[in-house]
């Protein structure tokens, strides 16, 4: 990246710009290599304005959450990574409506409705990254999905924020829809009114839950792939044999067979390879060919 760019996106942002900036630092699985800037707006206006520059510029950008289903190629990101974190507000707007930007944690979200009384996000709690992440891949657990609850969206799209209702998003199992360039800025939740004993219970459950079949010891970016129709992903690999399985750092874990684990200066390289060499076997066998859940972008 150009020095007068660098200088021009240190001067008009309010937040933070790290340029040169090894993803590893940031991505769950602790590997990746460097983007050319790695920027984190204060607010959706300080994100317009960033937004705005970038795209007239002709750099490419790309907006993340919290990093945990991300892996950038041991080349890099030539362009923009944005991190949403800044984006971190979250209130109760009465009538049991949650309202969170998109850069609130997953956890923190679940422990505001234990505190408010609210219930149907408790799920959450075992959910790495943020809202926005889990939003844009429509994240779930236990039968529970992050748009079941959904009442409007909020996205950053040609300048413009735009609130949607929920029957206006298309989504479903492991997805939601946006435009090219669209940009998830935050959501509101109708929750139920439920005691905080019961919410207690409910969130406890989902950590135990985590706890005796995803606690896998190691950085990972929790589920690599998408469970196909029929069969969860999990029970594929391992029915393939390959638990356990290594090249050069990158594990398939030995507790969770779809979490795939750095066990020590693993490259991006080595989960890519990792994850062909899972769908060519479990293709072979099955006749199924798994996809990605994990982001993969970047130049090798």
């Amino acid at each position: 990246m150009k020095d007068e760019i660098r200088n021009r996106i240190t001067s008009m942002l309010r937040g933070e710009a790290l340029f040169d900036e090894p993803m590893a630092r940031h991505a769950s699985l602790r590997a990746g290599g460097p983007a050319d800037c790695f920027a984190i707006p204060a607010d959706v206006d300080d994100l317009r304005c960033l937004v705005k520059f970038l795209g007239e510029s002709g750099i490419p950008y790309l907006p993340v959450g919290g990093c945990c289903n991300l892996l950038v190629r041991d080349g890099g990101f030539r362009g923009t990574i944005i991190s949403l974190e800044g984006l971190n507000r979250i209130s109760y707007a009465g009538a049991n409506i949650l309202e969170a930007g998109s850069g609130v944690e997953n956890r923190q979200l679940a422990q505001f409705t234990l505190e408010n009384d609210l219930s149907g996000l408790e799920f959450l709690i075992g959910i790495p990254g943020r809202l926005g992440g889990a939003l844009a891949m429509n994240a779930g657990a236990g039968g529970h999905a992050v748009t079941d609850s959904l009442e409007t969206l909020r996205t950053l799209l040609n300048g413009t924020v735009t609130l949607k209702r929920k029957e206006d998003v298309e989504h479903g199992y492991r997805f939601l829809n946006l435009a090219p360039g669209e940009i998830i800025v935050g959501a509101s939740f109708r929750l139920e009114r439920e005691s905080r004993e019961v919410i207690s219970a409910k969130i406890e459950g989902f950590l135990d839950h985590r706890r005796n079949t995803q606690q896998v010891g190691f950085p990972s970016a929790g589920s690599f792939f998408r469970n196909p129709a029929g069969k969860p992903a999990w029970r594929l690999i391992e029915e393939a044999g390959l638990r356990g399985y290594r090249i050069g750092g990158a594990q398939v874990s030995e507790v969770h067979a779809n979490f795939l684990v750095n066990r020590g200066g693993a490259k991006a390289a080595d989960f890519i390879r990792l994850a062909s060499h899972i769908k060519q076997e479990v293709k072979k066998r099955t006749d199924i060919t798994l996809e990605e859940e994990v982001k993969i972008v970047g130049t090798d």
